[in-house]
């Protein structure tokens, strides 16, 4: 009697058993465009703080943090609202993760780009 592993599917774990057709990575891709768009948040509300005194003011909701505090929670809100709606979207869709970590990373190097002094501070 062959002994199976417990990581091992029924199937014994061949390319056969798992048809790409069937994949479901909705979920994960969700997740990784959602995150993605949260740096992309960050770094638009970096560059909007930067460009206009009262998006300045209004995202200071913490006396001794500053600006920082405001533009880093809606951040993180965005990002949760982004995943939640790209995961209802997705959840059933064999959309392909590396097409999802390629949108992640150029939705990061915008956020970046928001969040480096020389890029924002064009905008003072």
């Amino acid at each position: 009697m062959e002994a199976r592993n417990a990581a091992t599917p029924s199937g014994g774990g061949r390319e056969e058993d798992f048809p790409l057709s069937e994949k479901v990575e909705g979920p994960i891709s969700a997740a990784i465009i959602a995150a993605g768009v949260g740096a992309t948040a960050l770094g638009l509300l970096t560059t909007l703080a930067e460009a206009s005194t009262t998006v300045h003011d209004g995202l200071e909701w913490s006396d001794s943090v500053g600006p920082l505090s405001g533009k880093t929670i809606l951040a993180v809100v965005v990002w949760l609202l982004a995943w939640a709606v790209l995961y209802v979207a997705l959840r059933n869709k064999p959309f392909e993760t590396v097409r999802a970590f390629v949108i992640s990373l150029a939705l990061i190097a915008l956020g970046i780009l928001g969040t480096f002094p020389l890029f924002f501070q064009l905008f003072a």
